[in-house]
């Protein structure tokens, strides 16, 4: 029998219709940190994974945790760009 693949956590939101709110609500998370989640801005505390599979139904395995946000952004956004375009 084949396991279940893994998604992301915006695949989720997506497959579910589910919003940051909805999620936040049945998770007992804070909207922001919700949002920070789907974002990929911020990686879950295991609590925090356990809530919000729990949110959608599933189990925390079937959700791809990963930090998605690019760090290269951030410095540039930070710093700016050094060449002038």
């Amino acid at each position: 029998m084949s396991q279940p693949s893994t998604r992301t956590i915006d695949l989720f939101f997506e497959e579910t219709g589910l919003g940051i709110e909805d999620v936040a609500a049945k998770s007992g998370l804070p909207p922001e940190r919700v949002e920070a989640i789907a974002l990929g801005r911020w990686t879950p505390s295991p609590a925090e994974r356990e809530k919000i599979a729990a949110a959608f139904g599933v189990d925390v395995a079937r959700i791809s945790w990963g930090h998605t946000m690019d760090p290269r952004n951030v410095r540039y956004r930070r710093y700016g760009l050094k060449e002038d375009f």
